[in-house]
């Protein structure tokens, strides 16, 4: 009996919401009615002012707009780059290079000496006759140092400058380069042996079969170099030169 009388009153419940309510207007004709400023009691000429008139703009104002906005350069960004003059110069004569011997036998000391130093510093302490204590205490972290290493054992054609630190006063001259050449690393080695050999220094050269070391003396100026040589990954070599006489 419940049942029934719920399932009677229902759509009467219905029907009672459905008659009361007024009907929907169109979304487009409210819209037409806003920009016409149509109301119940007729135009309002101040809707009707604020919708249809032009909008003014101070062009004072309208240039700082958007003031503190990030915007896009003028010109591409470029970061300041190593003069491309550093190393410059013609490639040395296939002619003039000599072929370096082969590595000494007994092992590469030199290069445990490289793997232990984490610094250049700290690698140029480690040389006989170069590394004194006062002199690495002095070393002084600059690429201009490149620009001054001896004549007889300069850069390479086109080094590519990475490190670079010296000292040059009355009681040490000093000089630490490390590079990148895109020449492969036997390559770099002859050229260097030559180089050395033909100023008159000694040439040895030890290996570990992955890093090369070439190094000597020269006795009418107490000059003396060492290169550790390792070849790069995707071409070319990673060279790091340690010099006393630069200029």
């Amino acid at each position: 009996m419940i049942r029934m009388s719920l399932a009677l009153l229902l759509p009467i419940a219905l029907a009672a919401c459905g008659s009361g309510a007024p009907q929907e207007q169109n979304v487009d004709t409210l819209d037409q009615e806003l920009a016409e400023g149509i109301s119940n009691n007729g135009s309002d000429p101040l809707l009707t002012g604020a919708l249809q008139d032009q909008i003014m703009v101070d062009p004072q104002l309208a240039q700082k707009s958007n003031a503190d906005s990030v915007r896009p350069p003028s010109q591409p960004y470029a970061a300041p780059v190593p003069s491309t003059d550093v190393a410059a110069g013609p490639a040395p004569a296939a002619g003039d290079i000599m072929k370096a011997p082969p590595p000494i036998a007994g092992g590469c000391p030199e290069c445990k000496a490289a793997d232990e130093s984490l610094t250049l510093g700290a690698l140029a302490a480690r040389q006989k006759g170069q590394g004194l204590p006062g002199c690495i205490g002095k070393l002084r972290y600059a690429a201009g140092w490149a620009t001054r290493l001896p004549r007889d054992i300069p850069l390479y054609v086109n080094a590519r400058v990475i490190e670079a630190a010296g000292v040059q006063d009355a009681q040490c001259s000093l000089r630490v380069v490390s590079f990148t050449v895109p020449q492969p690393m036997p390559a770099m080695l002859d050229w260097y042996y030559t180089r050395a050999v033909k100023a008159g220094f000694t040439a040895e050269h030890q290996s570990d079969g992955a890093q090369h070391v070439l190094g000597g003396t020269r006795n009418r100026d107490g000059g003396a170099y060492v290169l550790y040589m390792t070849p790069r990954e995707g071409g070319g070599t990673d060279i790091d030169l340690i010099a006393n006489n630069g200029i």
